[in-house]
């Protein structure tokens, strides 16, 4: 058969499936509008989770530092009487402290295995870098600690109006530097979901840079890499992530307060833009409706081609975070076990 014939077919059947060719332009797709119905495959409480209506709090656009502290002590008072039940059921024990510098909580699990005495994770917590100060931010970490046996430093970073960027990450380096002065960079692990994921990874980047000896492992949890709103589920799970919500709601505005006019491009605060060559194993964890799931995948194949071992864990139905919202549902176990895992295979080793 002749290749000009040839070439007529391809074109043809291309045509018939209804697929443009290569070289047509890009164009966004009209998608109907549908019902979601709730997955019959996950926990009753991960259900509850999944079916609850959008974020009332989704299009809260505040200005200033000052304005989303306010915002974010009324959301910690709702948190932190919840922690001592938390504590007593996790059989965690938490203790104020200073490193370097900076508050920190000090988590203890009752029980630590052998293998774990010498092993410490520091954590960096979620908020779109302006929420849940003091002990709202540590409930992470007394998850990891509890089911993961391990001693948990949270840092209590600095937050708008206190500080703005790059506080929060000279806050958790401070703080990595200090326990250096203890602890092996072999036994030691950052860990953080959000923008305490994006800080997980912008800890490195700045260790790097300052020539400090790198952690044993990571993990960074759906991580805000990418602040510039570039990544497809973005725009696919609009108004189906019900945390979130729209990548042009409360967390971009309050990550563009924390920035103060910084370039969003920069690294430090998008890091799926740095050089990941010579970064630790990680695992990242994301779910189906994450509006962030494009941002953990785009990290997760940047790190794989840089060459770096990267183990991707994603939840059925699971809006952005939701693993880590309450301890009593069955996937917040399997989610920190399975990072407590990854961790014991690489830490001490």
């Amino acid at each position: 058969m002749q290749p000009q014939r040839l070439t007529s077919l391809v074109m043809a059947a291309v045509a018939a499936l209804g697929l443009a060719p290569a070289s047509a332009a890009a164009a966004p797709r009209d998608v109907p509008a549908k019902v979601l119905q709730v997955p019959t495959d996950v926990s009753p409480g991960m259900q509850k989770l999944i079916a609850a209506p959008l974020n009332p709090a989704w299009n809260d656009q505040f200005n200033t530092g000052a304005e989303w502290r306010r915002f974010a002590n009324k959301q910690a008072a709702t948190v932190v009487p919840m922690i001592p039940a938390m504590l007593k059921r996790l059989h965690v024990k938490l203790a104020r402290a200073t490193m370097g510098g900076v508050k920190v909580f000090v988590l203890t699990p009752d029980e630590i295995p052998p293998e774990n005495r010498n092993r410490l994770l520091i954590h960096v917590h979620g908020g779109c870098y302006v929420l849940f100060p003091g002990e709202s931010g540590a409930t992470e970490g007394i998850m990891m600690a509890g089911f993961g046996h391990f001693k948990v430093i949270s840092v209590d970073y600095r937050m708008p109006p206190d500080g703005y960027f790059p506080t929060a990450l000279d806050d958790a380096i401070s703080v990595y530097k200090a326990a250096l002065r203890t602890t092996s960079p072999h036994d030691m692990a950052f860990f953080g979901t959000s923008a305490g994921g994006a800080l997980t990874l912008e800890m490195v980047l700045r260790a790097r840079q300052e020539g400090l000896p790198l952690p044993a492992a990571i993990a960074p949890g759906t991580p805000m890499s990418d602040v510039t709103l570039t990544g497809d589920s973005f725009y696919t799970n609009e108004k189906v992530d019900n945390v979130l919500v729209s990548p042009n709601g409360f967390c971009h505005a309050a990550t563009k307060v924390y920035a103060h006019g910084h370039d969003l491009h920069d690294p430090l605060l998008s890091p799926v833009y740095g050089d990941m060559r010579g970064f630790p194993p990680a695992i990242l964890t994301t779910g189906t409706r994450d509006l962030l799931l494009s941002n953990t995948v785009r990290v997760h194949r940047a790190l794989r081609r840089a060459g770096v071992e990267a183990q991707l864990e994603v939840f059925e139905g699971e809006s952005h975070a939701q693993y880590q919202f309450d301890d009593r549902v069955p996937e917040a176990r399997e989610a920190f076990t399975e990072i407590a895992d990854f961790f014991d295979s690489h830490l001490g080793k």
